[in-house]
């Protein structure tokens, strides 16, 4: 990193992003230039954590005077909704949280920018989603977000495929009942064809050797591959679509597009 960095002092506020493993991540790249630019006596670290130690972290960091607060990624949105006194409209739909903020009172709010991010970051491509038919592969915390904001954003039809399918099944309940969206429907396959988009929202891909999410030979030659994984940048499956000549969408945009809601939620900016 080539940018220079504030000095840590005994008034710096101190800021997250929780995840296991770290490496994949890279909102304390995007958040550190940021608070350099601005001048901000903030930092953001990541913090690696198993399951099995998650909600010991959380109340440690809760007794941190001089924390304000965190972004949430694989494996923990949905273990910190759960965590949550308070949470946002969209957490309280997809059940899962990216952002989180700690209160002086002790108290924790959620909310999840994720669904917002990524389709805020496809119409900034050039791929609009209103009207479209969407496949979304996995039903986790991002996947959840990212179904909601969808479904409010207009998709005409939205396919879930995932590897257990009672999670595909719960998360349509959930879009209907919390969010009174009817476009989404679990599947228990699909080979990609007749759709407009596709979306990985597993996290196949972050680790060499990794499966493809879904092979592409059935998908249209107009279709759209889209990727939440920001690290690697360029994914296998990316590397793939684009060899075939698909239009492809990188996990990037999606963060970048939601870096000033997370940041001003977290007190961070």
């Amino acid at each position: 990193m080539t940018e220079k960095m504030p000095w840590i002092t005994g008034t710096t506020k101190v800021f997250g992003v929780i995840a296991h493993p770290t490496d994949h991540v890279r909102a304390p790249m995007v958040f550190n230039r940021i608070f350099s630019e601005r001048s901000l006596d903030n930092v953001m670290i990541p913090i690696s954590v198993s399951p099995a130690d998650f909600t010991e972290m959380i109340r440690a960091l809760q007794s941190q005077s001089n924390f304000g607060g965190l972004t949430a990624t694989i494996p923990h949105k949905m273990a910190m909704a759960a965590l949550c006194d308070t949470l946002g409209p969209a957490a309280r739909v997809s059940g899962a949280v990216n952002a989180v903020r700690f209160n002086p009172d002790g108290t924790i709010d959620g909310d999840n920018f994720d669904g917002e991010g990524f389709v805020t970051g496809m119409t900034s491509q050039g791929h609009e989603i209103a009207g479209k038919t969407v496949l979304l592969l996995g039903a986790g915390g991002a996947a959840r977000a990212i179904a909601t904001a969808l479904c409010a954003h207009g998709v005409a039809e939205l396919h879930i495929l995932n590897r257990t399918h009672a999670n595909a099944e719960a998360l349509v309940a959930a879009l209907e009942d919390k969010g009174g969206f009817e476009q989404a429907r679990a599947v228990t396959s699909h080979d990609g064809s007749n759709v407009d988009v596709v979306i990985n929202a597993t996290s196949m891909g972050l680790h060499e050797g990794d499966d493809l999410p879904l092979p592409l030979d059935g998908v249209a030659a107009n279709t759209v591959i889209a990727e939440i994984i920001m690290k690697p940048e360029q994914t296998v499956w990316l590397v793939e679509a684009e060899r075939r000549g698909l239009a492809t969408q990188y996990g990037r945009h999606m963060l970048d597009c939601q870096v000033e809601l997370i940041g001003k939620f977290i007190g961070a900016l």
